[in-house]
């Protein structure tokens, strides 16, 4: 699973070294940042529709989609998915503190 996400970032790091026409990852790339996160925020806002509507099917293609777009910022900022990989890798292993996160959610 996790090579899929190696595969198809890797694939949008080429795209931004080697652009093809019609590709929808050069045009994001072409069009900046603003575009890119404009669509991240698009992404997040119809994943979360689709979850709070109960659509599994519908949740997990918008899933993908708030992905890959996030993964297009990553590569446009020159951060490493390793680097989000290590994190989480990181976050995984802690057990977390339940009164910090009361703490966190209130603030959020």
């Amino acid at each position: 699973m996790e090579n899929v996400l190696y595969d198809l970032y890797n694939v949008i790091l080429d795209r931004q070294v080697n652009p093809q026409e019609g590709s929808y990852t050069c045009y994001l790339f072409d069009k900046g940042i603003d575009k890119i996160l404009k669509k991240v925020g698009e992404e997040c806002s119809e994943t979360i529709i689709a979850a709070k509507n109960g659509k599994k099917e519908e949740t997990v293609y918008e899933i993908s989609d708030l992905i890959y777009h996030l993964l297009v910022m990553m590569a446009n900022e020159g951060i490493e998915l390793q680097s989000v990989m290590d994190e989480l890798g990181a976050r995984a292993k802690k057990i977390g503190n339940l009164k910090q996160m009361r703490v966190t959610d209130k603030n959020t």
